[in-house]
């Protein structure tokens, strides 16, 4: 379980979001350049101030997700929509939502951001990012015309459903099954542009198990796709609650229907799954607010997987008199390792003075579960079950679990509430190599040989995000690129990571490397700024501090370098083509 106490605004935002940055080394408070206003071509200069901006943010917010304003949504959402299990996605509501939207970015013009100081200036880039996003989902992505998945996403919930359920949460079940026909009968309706991709995947999806457990509760035997739910959640329901039975069967026929108009369709669903180069490179740029091209990021990611196989090399030879870890053989076994590598990182982390740990941060869970498979362990499996580490290091603690509390307790009215996806994942790939370079496995060289495997796929996934997005490659044959190239991986891991990161909002699974890429350019830069007065203790205390912004905006406020967000500021045009 995790322990939550709230923070305080004098813990969350420190010396980071003054005019000058203090960084205490030996008692003693070395001072940057404080960080005054400047000035862009294409930056607003209006005459509306930061409360008002801030005001902007909280009714986007609210515009985007009512029931969730401000709240950490859901990556299976991919529309960025309502999370509702039967909106409106018809021509009309989406171009009604376009024209409601126009509106936001109609607004964004009135700041006076000209006279903000850096910190402001930052968080405007972010707020107009994400409002970009949505104009992206909603002109060129469009799931709920492309993707048959966006409806299956939504059938599948409430077969997940544990029985028995009573009051609010048997009625709200009864609503998501009541809703199933027409749900389906408004994807047949709406889906008039559907990639081949993404057709195949559905209708894999329906009627298979992947056995990997992304978005699914984890069983050792899972029931066979998205109908093998529903048969699961019949029969709980026949033993538990009867009088769900003739609902449960009513969802199912329709979601079998669905099935059955997808293979019949199929041959005419023939579109291209990702967005194009030239719409990708905009998205890049004005959403993800990247430093780098489609082109560019291609060669660093085959450079960084070069980099890794040799560093994996290197480390096998080293360990080549050692032991081989070998897996868990228990439960209680694998509980065990997990224990011990919470609390050697733990100790670790206070002992070296990597990152400060809040008082409010306790107990977190881990990642992977425990479960025995026919087959043997997939990819996952076969790194954490050897030790836990790694995943440890990514997943629980200083990364994304440790990342997620600390943003959930930050009071702050903008960077409380936003998270980019790039920061979150290279911050957490930064740490696996990064904490064992500072030392953390030096007493076990053969788990080093881990983080080196997890970095290889994450870099596999560099070039092939671009490929799967630019249509370069499809995700049958990304699956195959990442099999020849990543230790351990299996077809279930490759094909479900394959349709992750091509259903995702684009860039998702570059963003891992690519942000460690950055992670490490910003310590590089602090570092040679600040000499020896550098502490990594305060660096990685500011990263967090400074919330879950683009790496490139965090990069400018802690360094004063602006050049590469300086061409951010005058937006360009989503690309003709993109038009609705």
């Amino acid at each position: 379980m995790i322990r939550e106490n709230l923070l305080t605004p004098e813990q969350l935002l420190p010396k980071f979001m003054a005019v000058v940055v203090i960084i205490l080394v030996g008692g003693t408070a070395i001072a940057s350049e404080p960080t005054a206003p400047r000035s862009y071509d294409g930056m607003p200069d209006g005459a509306r101030d930061y409360a008002a901006f801030v005001q902007l943010w909280d009714d986007f917010l609210f515009w985007q997700d009512p029931q969730n304003a401000g709240k950490d949504k859901s990556l299976v959402d991919v529309a960025g929509l309502e999370t509702d299990v039967y909106p409106d996605y018809s021509a009309a509501a989406i171009h009604a939502r376009l024209q409601e939207l126009r509106e936001f970015q109609r607004r964004l013009e009135e700041f006076a951001v000209v006279g903000w100081p850096v910190d402001q200036q930052v968080e405007f880039l972010a707020v107009r990012a994400k409002i970009d996003e949505e104009e992206f989902t909603l002109r060129v992505s469009r799931p709920w015309a492309r993707d048959p998945g966006f409806y299956v996403d939504r059938m599948l919930r409430p077969a997940f459903t544990e029985l028995p359920v009573t009051g609010a949460a048997l009625a709200e079940l009864e609503r998501q099954l009541d809703a199933i026909p027409g749900l389906a009968a408004q994807g047949r309706s709406n889906l008039t542009d559907v990639a081949a991709d993404y057709a195949d995947l559905a209708i894999f999806n329906l009627s298979n198990a992947d056995g990997v457990g992304h978005g699914f509760p984890y069983r050792a035997e899972p029931p066979p796709g998205v109908l093998g739910w529903y048969d699961d959640l019949l029969e709980r329901a026949r033993r538990q609650q009867p009088g769900l039975v003739a609902r449960i069967e009513v969802a199912k026929a329709a979601v079998e229907s669905f099935r059955d108009w997808l293979i019949e369709s199929r041959p005419d669903m023939t579109a291209n799954a990702g967005v194009g180069k030239d719409a990708f490179d905009w998205y890049l740029k004005h959403v993800k607010l990247m430093p780098y091209t489609s082109d560019e990021i291609v060669t660093l990611g085959q450079r960084e997987l070069d980099r890794l196989w040799a560093m994996y090399a290197l480390e096998r030879h080293r360990n080549r008199e050692l032991p081989e870890i070998e897996l868990s053989g228990s439960a209680e076994e694998y509980q065990g390792r997990i224990d011990a590598a919470d609390a050697a990182i733990r100790q670790f982390l206070v002992d070296e003075e990597i990152i400060t740990i809040p008082d409010y941060i306790g107990e977190l869970a881990t990642n992977v579960p425990w479960i025995v498979r026919d087959g043997g362990p997939n990819f996952w499996e076969q790194i954490q079950f050897r030790d836990p580490t790694p995943d440890h290091l990514h997943a629980v603690i200083p990364g994304h679990r440790f990342d997620a509390v600390v943003e959930r307790n930050n009071p702050h009215p903008v960077r409380g509430r936003l998270t980019d996806g790039a920061r979150a994942e290279g911050w957490a790939v930064y740490l696996e190599e990064a904490v064992m370079n500072a030392g953390l496995l030096d007493d076990r060289p053969r788990v080093r040989e881990l983080i080196y495997l997890f970095g290889i796929f994450r870099a596999a996934r560099m070039p092939a995000d671009v490929w799967l997005q630019t249509n370069v490659m499809t995700a049958e044959e990304v699956a195959d690129y990442w099999i020849e190239r990543v230790p351990y991986l299996d077809r279930d891991v490759a094909r479900v990571d394959a349709e992750i990161y091509l259903r995702r909002p684009p860039g998702y699974g570059l963003g891992y490397t690519t942000g460690m890429l950055q992670m490490q350019s910003l310590l590089a830069e602090r570092r040679r700024q600040l000499g020896d007065a550098f502490s990594l203790k305060d660096f990685h205390d500011e990263i967090m501090a400074a919330g879950r912004l683009p790496l490139s905006l965090i990069h400018w406020e802690m360094t004063g370098n602006a050049e590469a967000i300086a061409a951010l500021w005058t937006r360009e045009p989503l690309p003709a083509e993109s038009a609705l």
